[in-house]
Formats: C-alpha cells, sequence, structure tokens
C-alpha cells in the first residue's frame, strides 16, 4: 500500500517552484485548516497522468507536527485490480487564512495546491487547481454528491474559464 504514484512524483517534480494559482483564479480567504482536515473524495476531475485509470480515489489530509500537513492519496485501479497509495506533506504557501498550499510527494519539491470554491458552512465540497486549468478537482466530504450541485460546481468552474467538457466523474 505504500507504493508511491511514479507519474505524481514527476509531476511534483515538474511543478517544483510553481505554488502559484493560474490567472484569475484566486485562493478562498477565511480558511480554516483544522475544518479541512480529514477525508476527501474525489467527486469528478481533469483527468492527469498520475490519476489515470484510477477510480474510487480519496485523499486524507491529518496534522503533522510544526503546522504541516500529512497528505495520504488513495485509489483504485481496476484493470491492474490494485490499491496504489501516494504520501506526502502540505504546507500553505503564505497566509494560512487562504487556500493556498504547496504539496511536496517527493522530497523538497513542491506543487500548488488551490482551493478556490468551497463550502465556508459545513466544508462539505471543495474545488482545487494546482498551476494551471490542466488541473482540476472537486472534493467532497462524501464519495457521492447531489447532481444539481455537480452541476452547480460544473458551471462555477466554467465561468473561471475551466474547460469543463474535459471534466470526468470519478467512480466511487
Amino acid at each position: 500500500m505504500k507504493k508511491l504514484f511514479l507519474p505524481l512524483l514527476l509531476w511534483m517534480a515538474t511543478f517544483a517552484g510553481c505554488a502559484s494559482a493560474p490567472e484569475g483564479i484566486v485562493a478562498v480567504d477565511n480558511f480554516k485548516l483544522d475544518r479541512y482536515l480529514g477525508t476527501w473524495y474525489e467527486i469528478a476531475r481533469i483527468d492527469n497522468r498520475f490519476e489515470r485509470g484510477s477510480d474510487h480515489v480519496s485523499a486524507s489530509y491529518t496534522l503533522r507536527k510544526g503546522g504541516m500537513v500529512q497528505v495520504l492519496n488513495k485509489g483504485y485501479y481496476p484493470d491492474k485490480k490494485k490499491w496504489k497509495t501516494a504520501e506526502g506533506k502540505a504546507k500553505f504557501a503564505g497566509d494560512p487564512n487562504v487556500g493556498a498550499l504547496k504539496v511536496s510527494f517527493f522530497g523538497p519539491f513542491y506543487g500548488p495546491y488551490n482551493v478556490f470554491a468551497l463550502d465556508r458552512e459545513n466544508y462539505s465540497w471543495a474545488m482545487v487547481t494546482a498551476s494551471s486549468r490542466d488541473y482540476f478537482w472537486i472534493l467532497a466530504r462524501t464519495p457521492q454528491i447531489d447532481d444539481a450541485l455537480y452541476a452547480k460546481l460544473l458551471d462555477e468552474a466554467k465561468a473561471k474559464g475551466f474547460d469543463i467538457s474535459r471534466v470526468m466523474r470519478t467512480p466511487q
């Protein structure tokens, strides 16, 4: 279970030092890390090399000593009938009240993790991007979300410049 996604490591190395959001995307303010911690299920994504072929994807965030965050990504690859995990760490890219973090799965190399939309009342869903609009995720606290909410989030992503024709729903 402790095998790392090699493509994920390559992606993280590619984006090392690029801890900013795409132009026009602003990470949420008044972000509360303690409310964000826990397990999130991937509802949808723009497919990428490091997750291609996976379903039942989740990410768990726990607080580490010194304010860092432990990250555990998990996905099932049905073609191989195998679960894979990637362990990493995250820290704020700047102000801890802003949902802009840096994530590392490979040594000192960090990539951006920008929470740009969030259910502020319940922290029940979030939309996340990296340094370009080629990276997009809808996350939720439950493996499924209501179709109306999903459509609303896609509309919001489209308004932010994401190509929603590329978004795929993640089997859970």
